[in-house]
Parts: structure tokens; sequence; C-alpha cells
């Protein structure tokens, strides 16, 4: 009994030390817990600074191409705007256009149509002085042969544009086939190259000017009857003298002289077409792109392109060339769709539109503002990026490169061959190109709708790649170069031939396709025609005077059959 007591005294003295023990510990740990607590903290910082370092990359697979000006911007869905390399998987062709089988252009004349040996009346000669670049000059030449035909006419050789800021020396002969020309409308108008001696004396024209847009009774009231009188007359500063409405046979005659009579000289077409061989060795299928980004052509729109003041000030001194430019609005200029795109917004609407980063583009370009910082995002997305002068050597340029004429026709016949045609203005080589694809098939011809696109370039970086490309597409639903895409009558006869376009007989047409929206097709088509309605004499919105000091223009030599003095016309600098 008495061990038993002493077993259990020594077991209740353990057990008060065990406790003595904890109590000690506890209040030592107690009075040490802002160390320990410092301590522990430190090692899961430790431990976490280790698995970020040597873990990959959450990115490291990504597929995605980096854009260094595309950034992420934080959103309650942490959206990150990300471009992929790939066009992705669509269920339409890039290369054509769905329907562009079942028309063509046709231009002959009907039965009534007179041939120029029962229209021409003897001793009545019209000369012309077309006014701008190449493609501005083109427009004028097409419709001289039409106002000839009105006033029963012979057309002299039209005389180009030798003194604007081009400073091109060239002649008609030197960029035309003249020969082909003359021939090829010797059944519709008689054209000679010279204008034949009166009498055994030189002929002295009577100088005339004339309104824009003016249609067959303006030439009948204003012209004629000098013509008749005088015998001999001459309209200068000839570019889009004509209306865009005439009666069919006219329309088919200006489809004549532009798509079949007036082609390039042969030693233009061979290396035009060497171009194209060139780019059709590297790749089956190619982009055009007339880029249009050169100073000029961004200083005249008055629109801001993110340089800051350095940008404001360069551009600025060039925008005084023109006399009669009101000052700019920027803001409002890019909302209603008159800014250029950047390098950059192409190649992003081009990725959107299904391209992908392997496909070859050709871009026609003179000077690009910003030089090779502005167009590094464009290479980054497409880096297979050819221009005239990588693809040719120096020495096969040499006989065009002094004559901005001959280049621009050189870039001409390459976008024209091309499988899809991009511009970024609607200016004249645009115009003129994209009739001529509708004309020849209907060529896929891509004209941002950038009224719209520029909502989305806004808003691009809360949004997912996916809802950027849909909205995109949507957006070009009415730009793209479909058949029947714009109405008879809208816009520019040379832009929109409607009058010499065709349908395949016996085949359903004009079936609706359904697009992404309907809503959304209907706004596009809006936006594709907005401004367009022929206005007769409201040139436009780009035609002011581009101030030469170097040149002055001859006046009148008759005051009395001259119209009411214009307003300043632009030699629509930026167009070309």
């Amino acid at each position: 009994m008495k061990r038993k007591r002493r077993e259990r005294n020594n077991n209740i003295l353990l057990l008060h030390g065990s406790n003595d023990f904890c109590i000690g510990l506890n209040q030592i740990l107690w009075r040490k817990r802002h160390r320990i607590f410092s301590f522990a903290s430190g090692c899961l910082l430790l431990l976490f600074f280790a698995v970020s370092v040597f873990s990959p990359p959450p990115t490291a697979n990504n597929p995605f191409l980096p854009l260094h000006s595309l950034v992420r911007k934080e959103s309650n869905l942490n959206t990150v705007f990300q471009v992929p390399a790939s066009g992705g998987i669509l269920d339409r062709d890039l290369w054509s256009l769905n329907r562009s089988k079942f028309y063509y252009g046709c231009s002959n004349a009907s039965n009534k149509f007179q041939t120029s040996d029962v229209n021409t009346h003897p001793n009545r000669y019209l000369l012309i002085s077309t006014s701008g670049g190449l493609n501005q000059q083109r427009t004028g030449i097409v419709d001289s042969v039409v106002a000839a035909y009105i006033l029963n006419a012979t057309l002299v050789i039209p005389k180009l544009d030798q003194r604007s800021y081009w400073k091109d020396t060239s002649g008609f002969a030197q960029i035309f086939n003249i020969d082909r020309f003359i021939s090829s409308l010797s059944r519709d108008v008689r054209i000679i190259k010279e204008l034949p001696p009166d009498g055994g004396k030189p002929w002295i024209p009577r100088r005339m000017s004339l309104p824009r847009k003016c249609n067959e009774k303006c030439y009948l009231s204003r012209v004629l009857p000098v013509l008749i009188k005088k015998k001999a007359v001459e309209i200068r500063k000839f570019d889009y003298r004509l209306s865009n409405r005439l009666e069919t046979d006219l329309q088919k005659l200006r489809c004549r002289v532009n798509y079949h009579a007036l082609t390039f000289t042969d030693h233009i077409l061979q290396m035009g077409r060497l171009l194209v061989e060139r780019m059709k060795m590297k790749t089956k299928h190619f982009i055009a792109l007339h880029l249009r980004f050169e100073p000029d052509m961004l200083a005249f729109t008055g629109c801001d392109y993110g340089g800051g003041e350095k940008e404001r000030k360069e551009l600025g001194a060039i925008r005084k060339r023109w006399k009669t430019l009101h000052s700019s609005n920027p803001a409002k200029m890019r909302r209603q769709g008159r800014c250029p795109l950047t390098p950059e917004e192409i190649g992003l609407m081009l990725r959107a539109l299904g391209f992908g980063r392997d496909v070859h583009i050709y871009v026609a370009s003179g000077e690009v503002y910003g030089g090779e910082e502005r167009l590094a995002p464009l290479k980054a997305l497409f880096p297979n990026y050819h221009s005239k002068e990588t693809i040719a050597t120096e020495e096969e340029l040499a006989p065009f490169s002094k004559f901005s004429g001959r280049m621009a026709a050189l870039d001409f016949i390459v976008c024209d061959e091309s499988d899809v045609f991009v511009s970024n203005n609607n200016g004249n080589m645009a115009r003129m190109l994209a009739g001529r694809r509708k004309y020849f098939g209907h060529k896929p011809t891509i004209r941002p709708n950038a009224k719209k696109l520029y909502k989305l370039f806004l808003a691009r970086n809360n949004l997912t790649w996916d809802e950027f490309a849909s909205q995109v597409r949507a957006s070009q639903i009415g730009f793209m170069g479909a058949p029947k895409e714009v109405k008879p009558s809208r816009g520019e006869f040379h832009e929109n031939p409607h009058s010499c376009i065709c349908e395949v007989e016996g085949i359903e047409t004009t079936k609706k396709q359904t697009p992404e929206d309907p809503h959304e097709s209907e706004s596009n088509i809006k936006d594709a025609t907005e401004g367009t309605d022929e206005q007769e004499d409201d040139p436009d919105w780009t035609e002011v005077e581009y101030l030469d000091n170097n040149t002055k223009e001859l006046p009148d030599t008759d005051n009395n059959v001259s119209n009411k003095q214009e307003q300043p016309e632009v030699e629509e600098l930026f167009s070309d």
C-alpha cells in the first residue's frame, strides 16, 4: 500500500512538472511570437520566389504573335488583346468572291451608236490638257474621248500635266501606247496626234475652262457654239469635267477607252509584268497594298497619327502648301472615316479578315511618314513584305525611277494583277483599280470601312481577338469589291462602271447572301455610299488647290467663252 501511494505521488509530481513545462513553453512562445511569425513569412516568400523563377512562364507555348504596340489593359475580365499568327479557319475563300463568276465586263456599242465616219464633223478639233498625277490624268484622257464624241469633233492626243507637284516631263507617247489608242477607237472617235495647220499657218485653239461634272447639255451649250465658230478649242485642267450620269452608250464608250484602248507602252508593260512574275514565283497568291501613308497625304487630311508636337509641326508645315484648306479637326476627320489607317491598323484589319503571317504583300507606296519605325508593326504581322525596289534591281528600275508617272504605272500593273487589292484611301488610283477589277471578273478589292474600324481600334484592348476579328469582318461587309456591292449611279463611274457590267443569262445571280449580321450589312451599305450621291458641281472633299510657286496658270484667251471663275481646285495630290 505504501509503495502504491508513493508511485501515485510521483506521478502527480511528474504531471505537475509537465504542466509547468508546457506553461513555461507557452510563455516563451508568446513573448517571441513576432520573431517567429517574421521567420515563417520569410520562408514562404523565399518559396514563392523559387517557384516563380524556376517554373516555365505561362505563355512559353503561346501560339499568339506578340506585337509591341498591342498592350495589356486591365478590365473586369482581365482581357488581353493578342494577335494570332494565323488567319484562323474561315468558311470562305480569301482569294475570290462568291458569285463573281456570274458577272463580266461588257462595253460593245449598241446599234444606235454612230461610228466616227458618220459622227465626226470636219474642222472641229478638241484639245485637252490633263491635270494631276498619273491616275487623275487617266480620268481626263478617258473622258476626253467621250467629250469629243458629244461635240462631233476630232480629238487631238491629250497633253499630260508636266508642271504640277510630280514634275514629270513624260508625254503621252512615253507612258501610253499611242498607236493602239488611236486604232482601237477608230470606229468611235477620230483621233490625231497633232493639230493640223490652218491654211498653212499654226492653228491657235481657243482656251476654255469648264465646271466639274459637266453633262451633255453643258457641253452642247458652253463648248459647241465656240467650237463651231473657232474650229479648235482647248479645255484646260481636264479632270472630272464630265458627268457620272450619261446615257448607256456613252458610258460604254468610257469603258472601251479605259479598259481596252488606253494601255501602257510595251516597255512599261514588260517591266510591270516582270514584277508580277517575280511575286508569283514567291507565292501562289499575294496582296497588293496601296498604303498611301506619305507625308503629303497625312498633311492634307489634317489627321492625328500619335506623333505628338513633332508630328503636328512637320505635317502642319506641309499643309501650308494648299491655299484654301480650313483648319483641321483631327478627331472629327477620324470619326467620319476620312483618315487613312496606319500601317499597323491595315495589318490588324487584314489579319482579322483571315490573312495569316505567311501571306506575301506587295506595297505600292512612296516615302512612308515615320519610316521603318512606322512600318515595323505591319512587317511584324506580315514579314513577307515586298515593293518594286525589293524585287527589282536598281539597274532594272533606272529607266523609270526619275519619272513619277512611269513608276506609278509599274505599281498600277502589279496592283491590277494581284489576287487581292487593298486601298488605304479612296483616291484616283484606288478608284481606277476598283472599277477595272470589277470589269475584269470582280477580283477582291478591299477598301477599309474607316468609319467603323476607327471605333474598333479604340476599343481593341478591351476585346478578345475573336471579338475584335468578328466585328472587323462585320464592318467590312460591303467594302470587299463583291458584285452589286454599290448601287448603280453611286460614286464615280470610274470606280463603279455599272453600265459595263453584265450578268450571265439564265442563272439567278441576285439571290442575297446571309450576312453575319443583317443590320450590320445595311449599315455598311449606307457607309459605303454615304456622300457619294452625285452633286454635279460639288467637288470631292479633298479638292483645293495645291500651291506650286514654280508654275503660273496662263489666262484664258477669251473671257467671254470661259465659264465664271471657278474656285481653286486641287491637283488631287493625295490621291495618286
